[in-house]
């Protein structure tokens, strides 16, 4: 790649519509992920952002338009399609089993089997190497759990979403997608899941943050793209954003002074 080609997206949608019903939710919207940034989407209630991250995650599938992962086209028809393009998903609800600790709920589904042939036939998991992972994973994303054997619901909302965005991350190869991932969480919670999402960007994957939190956003993306009735309206980088101009370019508002 020469000096003068373009940055080719890791992640890009081009053009996707989505009819439910007479109701229209997206209407040509585009976006792009580059490799190595976070990413905000933002938009006001009924803006497209949950359709168009549940078409991206492979949850729901578009009415038209295309989706490229590192240029090519592909097909997400399912969150396995996704899981196998790079894609993964932590959804609001976070999706945890309470009852199950951290590093069970790390690779739920997913579980490593024993080396053993003959144990591996029973069905032996191999408990200790899921275990040093899901340490190492959390450690480099600065999770900090005392007992990793605590089930999930004993520990704190922060901690939580950082056992969700660590098992986000540990299956990922390109793209994280998190939904409102600091929504009722506290001041030194928030600051915790806002460190975990740049470690995740310097860890040489992506993010793409979906809030409403104005602060957070200004706080940790590089480039913001905004959503209006259903369409990509604006892209601001960190250095042009500013709060007055996220809500103008979110509502249609007139900017105002001083907003770039």
């Amino acid at each position: 790649m020469t000096a003068s080609s373009p940055r080719v997206p890791l992640l890009e949608a081009r053009g996707i519509t989505k009819h439910f019903g007479g109701v229209e939710a997206l209407r040509g919207a585009d976006f792009t992920v580059f490799e190595n940034e976070v990413v905000a989407l933002i938009g006001d209630n009924g803006a497209g952002k949950s359709t168009l991250v549940k078409i991206l995650s492979g949850a729901q599938p578009p009415t038209s338009g295309q989706i490229l992962v590192e240029g090519v086209e592909t097909k997400l028809r399912s969150a396995t399609d996704a899981r196998a393009a790079g894609i993964e998903t932590v959804f609001q609800d976070l999706a945890l089993a309470p009852q199950l600790d951290a590093v069970a709920n790390l690779y739920l589904g997913r579980e490593l089997q024993t080396r053993n042939r003959i144990f591996r036939a029973f069905g032996w998991l191999d408990h200790k190497a899921m275990r040093t992972n899901a340490e190492a994973v959390l450690t480099d994303l600065g999770v900090k759990i005392k007992d990793i054997r605590k089930p999930i619901s004993a520990l704190s909302g922060g901690q939580r979403q950082g056992v969700a965005v660590a098992r986000a991350v540990n299956w990922s190869s390109k793209v994280v997608f998190m939904d409102e991932p600091t929504a009722a969480l506290g001041v030194v919670q928030t600051r915790q899941v806002l460190d975990t999402i740049r470690r995740v960007r310097d860890s040489g994957k992506s993010v793409v943050l979906v809030s409403h939190n104005m602060d957070d956003i200004l706080a940790v993306a590089d480039r913001i793209e905004v959503l209006r009735l259903g369409q990509r309206v604006r892209v601001f980088t960190s250095a042009e954003a500013t709060l007055n101009g996220l809500v103008a370019a979110m509502t249609g508002a007139p900017v105002t002074e001083g907003v770039k």
